[in-house]
């Protein structure tokens, strides 16, 4: 007992004081070295962080705050936790920021304007210097609170007037073109279009896409259909559900995320059907766990890496003065990557070996 009080006192007198007496320096060079003030030698800084390294000294990241005027905390601002695609922006966007010496702060929406509210007043609170909002539809109300405040914002596809705010432009177009482009130069002429909800920004530019890029393979549009989900494997499994029920099935299906994709996958197995035999399928975003679906799925890929890479870039370009003048836009791109749910159509003419009443 006497071993662990004595370690506890040790630790308890670890502070800023014992780093200048181990660097033999002022207490004033080690608060401008953990504060990365220029004014410091590289000498004496590397010194100061010899002493930290050996003593396990942990910096008292609110006094730095306090004491440099800056949070070095980023806002991070997602749909949902559950969409693996989430996760793995939220490691790329991680990775950058401490790589760069900065925190993160994530907040999760859900969809729910009232809890965008509360992630926005925690996000004030916290004083981030700045907000990446990668949740692909936005309550603009509510983002202007965090302009009005001069906290620099990052969106996905959507634009506000204010020189603090910046848009990474996803090319939506480059993918989805690849995508149709490929099912056609198969020879796929019945291709439907499982998009996201309407009321997100990408959901629509998506679909929009799909429709142009149909027009362009000369597919006519009454084989072209649109059924409208929700993004989840369960949005995806009720959709394939709905055109089953009118009668025919397409030779192909393109979904807005990996995740319908799925969904759709799981229900086409259900009734028989023989993923790419009998349906081909194309999902978005290249999530990792559609390399591991059977069969693996072919889908347009969005990089979790260039959009945390971009949102970072577009937040830090603001740098110390937040109205400091910077790129307005980001460029994100896509492209198809093939695997093997795509392939060749069935014959014209052959209908699918459909089982009845599922598994």
């Amino acid at each position: 007992m006497a071993v662990r009080r004595s370690k506890k006192s040790l630790v308890d007198k670890l502070d800023i004081r014992a780093v200048a007496q181990r660097a033999n320096v002022s207490i004033a060079t080690v608060s401008r070295t953990i504060n990365a003030i220029p004014t410091v030698g590289p000498e004496l800084a590397k010194r100061v962080w010899k002493a930290i390294e050996e003593l396990d000294y942990y910096p008292n990241t609110q006094a730095r705050s306090l004491v440099s005027g800056r949070s070095r905390l980023l806002g991070l601002v997602i749909s949902e936790i559950t969409n693996p695609f989430f996760p793995e922006l939220i490691q790329g966007f991680e990775d950058v920021a401490v790589a760069n010496g900065y925190e993160i702060l994530i907040g999760s929406t859900n969809y729910d304007p009232q809890r965008m509210n509360l992630v926005i007043r925690r996000m004030l609170e916290r004083k981030v210097e700045g907000v990446a909002v990668m949740t692909f539809g936005i309550e603009e109300p509510l983002l202007q609170q965090l302009a009005e405040r001069n906290v620099p914002l990052t969106l996905i596809d959507f634009a506000l007037p204010n020189p603090l705010v910046s848009t990474l432009r996803v090319d939506y177009g480059a993918g989805i073109r690849q995508a149709v482009h490929h099912l056609a130069a198969l020879g796929h002429r019945q291709i439907s279009f499982i998009s996201g909800p309407r009321s997100l920004h990408s959901a629509k530019a998506r679909l929009e896409t799909f429709r142009i890029a149909a027009k362009e393979t000369r597919i006519p549009l009454k084989d072209a259909k649109v059924v409208e989900a929700n993004h989840t494997m369960e949005g995806g499994m009720l959709a394939f559900e709905r055109l089953q029920a009118r009668g025919e099935l397409p030779t192909a299906i393109m979904c807005s995320n990996d995740m319908t994709a799925i969904g759709v996958l799981r229900s086409a197995y259900s009734i028989g059907l023989k993923v790419p035999r009998d349906l081909s399928i194309i999902g978005f975003d290249d999530i990792r766990f559609a390399q591991f679906t059977t069969p693996p799925l072919t889908t347009v890929q969005m990089s979790r890496t260039d959009l945390a890479r971009g949102a970072f870039q577009a937040l830090r370009d603001h740098g110390p003065d937040p109205r400091q003048a910077a790129l307005k836009e980001y460029a994100i791109p896509t492209r198809l990557v093939v695997r093997e749910s795509t392939d060749i159509p069935r014959a014209v003419g052959s209908k699918p070996n459909v089982r009845r009443g599922g598994r």
